[in-house]
Formats: structure tokens, C-alpha cells, sequence
């Protein structure tokens, strides 16, 4: 499911596309019922959202295949919106004007769905050989994928990524498999991410994806990543994707 939150300027300003502020505030509104969700020591806690996006109104969508924390951001944004409190998220000022639950309904055929955020996709060491990482690129734990990496290793450490995650969400022992058909990739972000006030930079990637036609079990995989997001550090904002009509 997804929040879709509409929000006007409190003043002018400028959009910051810190991905660390935009998932404080979200971690902000879970306290209430979900208090302990940000020191879980896993990765898995299921929620991702996009860029804030719009021009005189401003959006911001959340999604999670958790209803409960859906339903708790819902309430939390609604008093908000009642009492007109001014929100910050980061050094950005916004009060909400409307906050919209949204299902959205996969098709069968001809599925077409984007990146709006990057998608992060790490090599873990143990696979430098498999995957031909040069030498002179190798590190230790991993390194990020980029596009002069084979693009195969990029499906299928992204397949394995989201099989890992459903399998943790629904409490299921699928085996992996090749889940992506047709794939475009767009391009290459690189930034830094701020964990615990640190800065580490990171090489993430713009994807389009589309299947002709998916069987039940590619079905329910991709409704899972459209909630739950693509990748890695989806409750960071990243690998955030939308059905494109």
C-alpha cells in the first residue's frame, strides 16, 4: 500500500533531496506505534518512499506491504493536517493538505515499471570472481554496482535481494530465480549517504523494467517490490519504483 501526501510551502524554499533527512522525519511519525523499528538490527523494515516532486504543491509518496505502519503514518499525517501544524523535515517547512491511501493494481500483461529513486545494489566480496570484478576495483565487503560491472550481475544480485526480503517478510523458503525479462538502464547516481553522522559515498543506478507477461509467483514479487521498494537501504529512500501507465 501506499500514503499519497500532498503539502504546501510554509516559505520559500529550497527542496533538499537528503534521502537521511526525508527517512528521519518517516522514523519521526512511527514512534508513536512502532517506537523500537528504527534499531531493529536487520535492514528489512519494510517501508520506502519517493522524492519529494511538484511544483506549487508538493508530494511525497510512502509505501510498505505493512498495513500497520500504512495505517499508523495515515493517523499521524491526518492530526497533522486537522491542527495545520507546520512539519520540517530537514530545514524545509511544509503544512499537509490532504493524505490519500492508494492500492495500486498490477496488470498481468505488459508490465512497465521505473525507477524514481536509485536502486542500490551491492557485490558481496565472495562473488568478486563470479561476477569478474577487476582487481584493482575489488574491496573489502563489497563495492557498489556500476555500469562497466556485467549487467547480469546486477539482476541477479537484485532477484536474490528482493527473494530475500519476501522470503523474510512472509516467512517463505523460495528458492532464487531470474525474475527480471526485459530491463533499460538509465543512468548512474553517485552520491554520499549519512549513516550515524557518517558519510559514505555510494554508486547507485536508474532502471526501466517490463514483462510481457508474469506468472502468480513474479506476480506477487513484483506487487511486494513496488511496496517494499527495490535493492538495498529502501528505508533511506532508495529503490523506490512506480507502475508507469
Amino acid at each position: 500500500m501506499r500514503l499519497l501526501i500532498k503539502m504546501d510551502d510554509v516559505k520559500k524554499q529550497y527542496i533538499d533531496y537528503a534521502y537521511n533527512k526525508l527517512s528521519g522525519f518517516i522514523y519521526s511519525l512511527l514512534k508513536k506505534d512502532f517506537s523500537s523499528l528504527h534499531d531493529k538490527k536487520d535492514d528489512y523494515k519494510f517501508f520506502c518512499f519517493s522524492n519529494i516532486f511538484g511544483d506549487s504543491q508538493k508530494y511525497l509518496i510512502i509505501s510498505s506491504p505493512l498495513k500497520k505502519i500504512i495505517n499508523s503514518l495515515y493517523e499521524q499525517l491526518m492530526l497533522k493536517k486537522k491542527h495545520e501544524d507546520v512539519i520540517n523535515i530537514g530545514e524545509m517547512q511544509f503544512r499537509i493538505t490532504d493524505v490519500q491511501p492508494i492500492d495500486i493494481v498490477l496488470p498481468r500483461r505488459n508490465i512497465h515499471i521505473v525507477s524514481s529513486t536509485p536502486i542500490i545494489i551491492r557485490i558481496p566480496e565472495q562473488k568478486y570472481d563470479e561476477y569478474q570484478i577487476p582487481e584493482k576495483e575489488r574491496k573489502r565487503r563489497y563495492v557498489y554496482w556500476r555500469p562497466h560491472y556485467p549487467f547480469h550481475a546486477f539482476l541477479k544480485q537484485l532477484s536474490e535481494n528482493l527473494i530475500k526480503k519476501y522470503n523474510h517478510f512472509y516467512k517463505t523458503y523460495i528458492q532464487n530465480i531470474d525474475i527480471f525479462e526485459q530491463f533499460s538502464y538509465k543512468k548512474t547516481v553517485y552520491n554520499k549517504l549519512f549513516i550515524h553522522g557518517e558519510g559514505h559515498k555510494f554508486a547507485a543506478t536508474m532502471w526501466e523494467f517490463e514483462w510481457s507477461y508474469v506468472d502468480d509467483f513474479q506476480y506477487k514479487l513484483i506487487k511486494f517490490g513496488l511496496d517494499t521498494g527495490f535493492g538495498e537501504r529502501n528505508t533511506m529512500g532508495f529503490g523506490f519504483v512506480n507502475l508507469k501507465k
